[in-house]
């Protein structure tokens, strides 16, 4: 896999709402612009978690192009959506706080997968190439009584994020272990992003913001 760098300037642009995703590029020195993509996510027919998530993805990030006029410039455009897979079954976010505590109850104590597509599409002037995958990861969740799941639902955290549960909030006390990479569980995989950045001749190191320790622009 070719890591050479990109020549000039890179436009970096998030695909996503998600306060969680932008915050993980935030902390590992990525600052992109973010324009929601307004994909309807019920529209997606019925298909496999994994696959799923990838189509989401591939959406947001093909909605956002769309929307966003072309500069003369290297443009990178991510999009990115997340599933939970339990028995067979895809959940996204619950529609209500009654779908979330049945939710809970069905997670309670059992293992799930949380899948999450990324998808993204460089523009520059000589074209436009696009590459997507899924990772996945392995979630344990503890063993939470009624009235934990029910406070936990009032906070409204699990209404908004897929699976009903976060890692990185309110809800990380609730999963006792994962397999895999714990950015992908938040929603967005640093390690997947840069090796689809790298087929897409993006170097990672470009996607810096950074200047130097002593203007506290370096993430510590």
């Amino acid at each position: 896999m070719s890591r050479s760098r990109t020549v000039g300037p890179v436009r970096l642009i998030l695909a996503s709402q998600s306060p969680a995703r932008l915050e993980t590029l935030r902390r590992a020195g990525v600052e992109p612009e973010v324009i929601v993509s307004g994909v309807d996510e019920g529209t997606v027919p019925a298909r496999p978690a994994a696959d799923l998530a990838l189509e989401l993805a591939r959406r947001k990030a093909t909605a956002a192009a769309d929307r966003t006029p072309r500069r003369d410039a290297v443009e990178v455009l991510i999009g990115c959506d997340s599933v939970l897979e339990l028995d067979g079954q895809t959940h996204g976010k619950p529609a209500d706080a009654d779908e979330a505590v049945r939710r809970w109850l069905t997670m309670s104590g059992r293992t799930g997968v949380l899948h999450t597509g990324h998808h993204v599409i460089r523009r520059d002037p000589d074209g436009v190439r696009e590459v997507g995958r899924t990772g996945s990861t392995t979630v344990h969740f503890a063993e939470v009584s009624r009235a934990e799941i029910e406070a936990y639902v009032a906070t409204g955290e699990p209404l908004a994020v897929a699976g009903a549960f976060t890692i990185d909030g309110l809800g990380g006390a609730f999963v006792t272990g994962i397999e895999g990479d714990h950015h992908n569980v938040v929603g967005l995989s640093l390690p997947l992003l840069r090796d689809l950045l790298g087929t897409l001749g993006v170097a990672w190191p470009d996607l810096w913001a950074v200047g130097s320790p002593e203007d506290g622009t370096v993430p510590r």
